[in-house]
């Protein structure tokens, strides 16, 4: 059984408001604030994130070269994160900003849905989503961390 209300947060990050119920350990206020799963869940969903950091796109492989190791404005960055139900392709928990590195196939309605669904479920929970196509990534890359450091500010 799984049960879960939205949790609150002040700006202090401390939990207001919080009720959940599910047969496994409770998350902790780290978990929660990113989405908070139970535990299986929650192994399924990392499990997934080592593999699609495994296998990157170029465009992903490059600008992860770019991010890592707090190069940009010294903002720490993940890749191939677990937010939710979701993995997000870079994130700053810092910043509350998220990375996504699109290919063609976001073009298509179908997929265009299920972007702004995820992306209008990630701006709810207070971060600021920037999406980026592979093919900007590959080709103007000095582009590409302009924009990012312009949201970043």
């Amino acid at each position: 059984m799984r049960e879960f209300t939205e949790s609150i947060y002040d700006e202090s990050k401390v939990i207001v408001n919080c009720e959940t119920s599910y047969n496994s350990p409770s998350p902790s206020g780290r978990e929660l604030e990113r989405g908070g799963f139970p535990m299986r869940e929650n192994r399924r969903q990392t499990a997934l994130a080592r593999k699609l950091r495994q296998g990157q796109t170029d465009a992903e492989k490059a600008l992860w070269g770019r991010l890592k190791n707090n190069q940009l404005e010294g903002v720490k960055f993940r890749r191939q994160q677990p937010l939710g139900s979701y993995i997000v392709d870079f994130v700053s928990f810092e910043r509350k900003i998220i990375i996504e590195v699109d290919g063609g196939q976001h073009n298509e309605r179908e997929v265009e849905k299920r972007d702004e669904e995820r992306t209008t479920w990630l701006k709810g929970r207070g971060y600021q989503v920037l999406r980026l196509w592979n093919n900007d990534v590959l080709t103007n890359m000095e582009g590409v961390l302009e924009k990012i450091e312009e949201a970043l500010s």
